[in-house]
């Protein structure tokens, strides 16, 4: 597949440089991070491989990736290695989609307590799941769910919610059966959001007490107490987003399904269009639109587009991929045994068709394939990344 007309790495070469001076002690150590990890990705700058095929005797260069999260393109492969471990935690059962979305004011605070608010979001998610499955007036079940964090609207905007990929069912409160949920349908969208509303809300006040929060700008005054606490009595009235999306058509579509959200970053490569005086162009969907209309262009001038790319830089160490209930890590394996168990089930197979399929053993597929004959090319030269720039040391010495 051929490189896009246009990539985020070809907007932060351009003017990126600019946008940090303009912005200079205003960016955290998190985005200068990402803006210098996309502009190197596959550049002299991180080395190399000089590749030539023995077949034809074609030779090419190779340049590392960066692999960073935030870089649109280094997440392929990670989406990959992902798919094939997640391939085997499949069940023959149907599988939902429940999403939960902050409201507008906590997303506008959420930006300066980024740890705290999206720890909080995925916490309470989990929660409100699990209590509410568990209750035998609902479905009276142990569940298990993989979440994912996006915190991005199409348009680049803040928007943070989370997707919840669940099985439609779970194991009894004794462990001794399945329980499927009735078909079509997995929980109430209406309890889902009153509990989630109600318990975000008081541990979002638990978080303030302990002074776990932030507020600059327009938010300042929320440092008090009672203010903040007003300034939260519309929200405990106010309709909170979740919904469940349809049931997805079998296991196989549940993983076509994550290769495209797991590993998404704020804007992919092929979404931009042009880079000229009036600013960067890019397709976004409207969703309050219906039909071809919600498809739309919009073009932001250059320091707008990093402004949104950089709002959605994760701090460091933050897991945007979790697995709760029975698919969390620690009991995952026995959990499924049990599942596979009661359901009468097979353990799930690697499908061979599949391209997220692990390959059988001595027929992995070569990493560099020659462009002119399709054979395996060799690597022949080992090209070393550049030293990097530090600053000198103080003119005093190490204090």
């Amino acid at each position: 597949m051929g490189r896009p007309a246009l990539e985020v790495a070809d907007i932060f070469r351009a003017h990126g440089s600019a946008w940090r001076e303009a912005q200079h002690g205003h960016l955290s150590l998190g985005q200068l991070k990402v803006m210098s990890a996309i502009e190197q990705c596959r550049t002299a700058t991180l080395g190399g491989h000089v590749l030539c095929c023995p077949a034809c005797q074609h030779q090419d260069i190779a340049y590392n990736s960066c692999r960073n999260r935030h870089c649109p393109k280094c997440q392929a492969s990670a989406a990959k290695r992902w798919l094939e471990a997640r391939q085997a935690d499949l069940l023959p059962v149907e599988y939902y989609h429940v999403v939960f979305t902050l409201p507008a004011p906590i997303s506008a605070i959420a930006y300066y307590n980024k740890a705290v608010i999206y720890g909080l979001l995925f916490e309470i998610a989990a929660e409100t799941l699990r209590t509410i499955a568990a209750d035998p007036k609902h479905l009276g079940a142990q569940i298990g769910a993989t979440l994912v964090l996006h915190t991005w609207g199409s348009a680049l905007t803040h928007h943070p919610h989370v997707h919840g990929i669940v099985p439609g069912g779970g194991l009894s409160l004794d462990s001794e059966r399945w329980i499927n949920c009735k078909r079509g349908f997995f929980l109430s969208v209406r309890v889902l959001s009153r509990l989630f509303r109600r318990r975000f809300l008081e541990e979002l006040s638990k978080a303030h007490a302990a002074g776990q929060l932030q507020f600059f700008g327009e938010y300042a005054h929320l440092t008090d107490v009672a203010v903040f606490a007003g300034w939260l009595k519309p929200l405990r009235k106010c309709e909170w987003v979740v919904y469940a999306k349809r049931p997805f058509a079998g296991p196989e579509a549940v993983l076509a399904y994550l290769s495209r959200y797991t590993h998404r970053v704020a804007i992919a490569n092929s979404r931009l269009l042009t880079m000229d005086e009036r600013g960067i162009t890019f397709r976004w969907k409207d969703y309050r639109t219906k039909g071809k209309t919600r498809h739309k262009t919009m073009t932001l001038s250059p320091d707008e587009f990093i402004r949104r790319f950089l709002l959605h830089v994760l701090p460091s160490g933050f897991h945007r991929i979790r697995h709760v209930g029975l698919l969390a890590n620690g009991g995952r394996r026995n959990h499924l045994a049990q599942v596979r168990e009661r359901l009468k089930a097979a353990p799930a197979q690697v499908d061979s068709k599949n391209p997220m399929a692990e390959a059988p053993e001595n027929t992995t597929p070569p990493t560099f394939v020659c462009p002119d004959c399709g054979a395996a090319m060799m690597i022949i030269e080992i090209l070393a990344r550049k030293p990097l720039i530090r600053a000198p040391p103080p003119l005093g010495g190490v204090p």
